[in-house]
């Protein structure tokens, strides 16, 4: 696995065309709050940002994985370094829903966070599918966004690995039955997506097991409705971190994402912010080893 730039998942991102006059406006209603806060997460407008984010200190609000920020501080370091290390950033908006009473409004929201790092033929793209959902508060006649939560979208990283009817028998499943896992021993092919870098895992019936690179080792510390996660360590190279992948409806299958929690003697890494995306698939058991 590779040292990357940081990036941030926790986004409220959101993309709007038009020029940097339009922030002399103030919002009128809290869809084009929600639009100017995307457009000023693509244009890293870290200004524009705040001013459209209320600063409470008990303000609690959750990015993938559960991560947590308190207040506005913490997100806006976090921002800045990601605005700092990403080239250029892309936030398209797929589907935006806005309700509101008085002076309260909430949404509904999928997005896809594309990201670029590095510069000329090194540059290298990668596209988080997002939901995101939040509440507005209107003060002093202006709309302002108060708390906010994001997940990964069930067609995580590259597309749907199972129908919506597929998915909803798998969740039934599930709920009758939550003692069920998915077998997931065997050998699988992993990928690392940006770089194209292979190797092969062997995993037991927990999930757990070696690979290789740098003589690592995956250790599985859930599986529920097809979402596996786990850790990784690797004294190859002296690191390790985490993993969540999304198991297709049949377990051959895996997308998601890894990062670091740990380099070298570096032991503060926030989780999920460095990394980058998995492709795994299950090599089929030849006849012999099936017997």
């Amino acid at each position: 696995m590779r040292q990357q730039a940081s990036f941030v998942f926790a986004s409220l991102i959101f993309v709007l065309l038009g020029t940097t006059n339009s922030w002399a406006a103030e919002p009128s209603d809290p869809e084009t709050a929600i639009r100017l806060m995307i457009r000023a997460n693509a244009e890293k407008d870290l200004p524009a940002l705040s001013r459209l984010m209320a600063h409470d200190a008990d303000i609690v609000s959750y990015t993938v994985g559960g991560r947590k920020y308190v207040g506005w501080p913490d997100f806006e370091r976090e921002m800045r370094e990601e605005f700092v290390n990403a080239q250029k950033i892309e936030i398209p908006i797929t589907e935006l829903k806005v309700w509101t009473k008085g002076d309260l409004a909430w949404f509904a929201m999928e997005v896809d966070y594309i990201r670029y790092v590095g510069e000329g033929s090194a540059v290298k793209r990668t596209v988080l599918p997002l939901r995101e959902t939040g509440v507005l508060e209107r003060r002093a006649g202006r709309w302002q966004l108060l708390s906010w939560h994001e997940s990964f979208r069930s067609a995580q990283l590259g597309g749907p690995l199972a129908s919506p009817s597929a998915a909803a028998g798998a969740q039934k499943l599930v709920t009758t039955a939550p003692a069920s896992m998915p077998d997931v021993s065997g050998d699988w092919d992993i990928l690392e997506v940006e770089d194209e870098k292979r190797y092969k895992a062997t995993l037991d019936k927990s999930g757990n097991g070696p690979y290789t690179q740098q003589g690592g080792r995956f250790v599985t510390t859930k599986i529920e409705n097809r979402l596996w996660q786990g850790t990784w360590y690797q004294p190859g190279n002296d690191r390790e971190g985490g993993f969540e992948v999304l198991l297709s409806d049949d377990g051959k299958e895996a997308k998601g994402i890894w990062w670091y929690t740990r380099v070298d003697t570096r032991k503060n890494i926030p989780p999920k912010e460095h990394g980058g995306t998995y492709h795994w698939k299950k090599v089929p058991s030849s006849p012999a080893s099936s017997q």
